[in-house]
C-alpha cells in the first residue's frame, strides 16, 4: 500500500507546490489575472493533500529528523511561525479596499442615487435596465432591492448598471 501512495503521493505534492508557489508569487505581487487567486486558494487543498500522502508514505524517514537538531530546528520554527501567524494580537485588522466600500454604497443606494452617479437620467436608467430583462418597481428602490426582486446579487446588477455607464444609458436631453 505505502509503494503506491508513494508513487503518486511525492508528484502531487510537488505539483500542488508549483501551483502554489507560482500563484502566491503573482499574488503577492498584486498580479491577479485570470484565476490566480481562485487557483491558489482552492488548489492549496491538494497541497495538503499531496504533503499529508507524502508523510504517511514516508513516515519511518520522516520521524527519523526528529533526532537531528537542524532538522527539529527547522520543524519547531516553522511550528512557532505558524503558530504565532493566527493570534490575532499581531498585525492590523483587514480594511476593506475603497473600491468595495463605494460599491457597498452604490448597492445601498437608490436607483435615483446610482443614475446620477453614471451620469443619467432615472428614467433612462429604468429604461436600459428593462431592456436587459431587469424589471424596477421604483426607481427609489435600492440596487440591493432590485437585485433581490430580480434574482441578482447586488454586485452583478451594479456592475451591469456601470457597464451601461458607458454611454448606452446617458440621456442626451
Amino acid at each position: 500500500m505505502s509503494t503506491t501512495i508513494r508513487s503518486w503521493a511525492t508528484p502531487l505534492a510537488v505539483g500542488a507546490f508549483t501551483i502554489s508557489a507560482v500563484t502566491g508569487v503573482l499574488i503577492f505581487f498584486d498580479i491577479e489575472i485570470g484565476l490566480v487567486e481562485p487557483m491558489h486558494k482552492w488548489l492549496s487543498w491538494l497541497l495538503v493533500s499531496g504533503v499529508a500522502l507524502h508523510l504517511f508514505a514516508n513516515w519511518k524517514q520522516f520521524t527519523g529528523y526528529f533526532s537531528k537538531k537542524p532538522a527539529l530546528g527547522i520543524i519547531a520554527l516553522a511550528l512557532l511561525t505558524t503558530i504565532v501567524s493566527v493570534l490575532p494580537i499581531f498585525g492590523e485588522e483587514e480594511k476593506e479596499s475603497p473600491a468595495k466600500l463605494a460599491a457597498y454604497a452604490l448597492a445601498s443606494s437608490s436607483l435615483e442615487t446610482v443614475a446620477q452617479v453614471v451620469k443619467t437620467t432615472p428614467t433612462a436608467l429604468v429604461e436600459e435596465l428593462g431592456k436587459k430583462g431587469i424589471v424596477v418597481k421604483e426607481a427609489t428602490d435600492t440596487v440591493e432591492q432590485i437585485a433581490k426582486n430580480n434574482g441578482k446579487e447586488p454586485k452583478e446588477l451594479l456592475g451591469d448598471i456601470l457597464a451601461l455607464s458607458t454611454g448606452a444609458a446617458v440621456d442626451k436631453d
